[in-house]
């Protein structure tokens, strides 16, 4: 699963993905190059009232269920929740998500990279995803709204939706592998990421014709390599991968 991604400027978001306006500024809020779990970050999602109006919005990368007596994601009794990631098959039944997915509650993350963890030296070696065309990622994502009972405060919140990868030749490689479980049964992850040309049907379909777009990219679709330190040049594994 994604834990961290890299968001693109603004203004790059504004145009690549055509905002038309802008909503859930926070007092405070600074844009963050750097994203991790429960930070605020902006995310892209339909305008109300406006067919195929876009807005870019700021929200909490955690998205809060409904229960939550604060902004930090908790289960019904309390305990800390991750909900950061979301496995699309069981979203439809998860109380933390099912009404976000029936509502149409549907986002873009705008992401000029993502990072996930390596295992097949033994130890974790952090590999970062970028596009091979160069253009920013725009990852599926559900949103909602948040109401403090407390304060008043209203927080929007986004998860990040993730697809089983086993078989992948490059996203099934991701993650600590479980040695008791087959190949095909690890139940690796990957992030969906969306093309241009999906992004309408996304925010703006029905909930089937959202369901088709649940689904892994080809291989050649990414430029992927280890973060290796400070001025070590990498080679672009994903596009070798892809020729293969």
């Amino acid at each position: 699963m994604c834990t961290r991604y890299i968001s693109p400027e603004e203004r790059e978001m504004e145009a690549f993905w055509k905002v038309d306006r802008r909503s859930g500024r926070r007092e405070n809020w600074d844009h963050l190059l750097t994203v991790f779990p429960l930070s605020l970050a902006s995310f892209i999602r339909r305008a109300d009232g406006v067919e195929y109006a876009r807005e870019l919005a700021v929200g909490q990368w955690g998205l809060i269920p409904p229960w939550s007596k604060t902004n930090v994601p908790v289960t019904a009794r309390g305990t800390r929740l991750s909900t950061v990631n979301a496995r699309i098959e069981g979203m439809e039944k998860s109380p933390a998500y099912k009404d976000a997915w029936a509502l149409g509650k549907r986002c873009i993350i705008p992401a000029a990279s993502f990072d996930e963890p390596n295992w097949e030296t033994g130890k974790n070696v952090w590999w970062r995803f970028r596009r091979a065309d160069g253009a920013p990622w725009g990852l599926a994502g559900l949103w909602r709204t948040w109401t403090d009972s407390d304060s008043g405060e209203v927080w929007d919140s986004y998860t990040m939706l993730t697809i089983n990868a086993d078989g992948h030749p490059l996203m099934g490689r991701m993650h600590k592998p479980d040695p008791k479980v087959a190949p095909d049964k690890q139940d690796k992850r990957s992030v969906i990421p969306l093309e241009a040309y999906e992004v309408d049907p996304w925010l703006d379909g029905t909930v089937d014709e959202a369901r088709k777009l649940l689904k892994l990219a080809p291989v050649e679709t990414f430029d992927a390599q280890p973060v290796l330190p400070e001025g070590t040049e990498p080679g672009a594994l994903g596009r070798e991968i892809a020729a293969d």
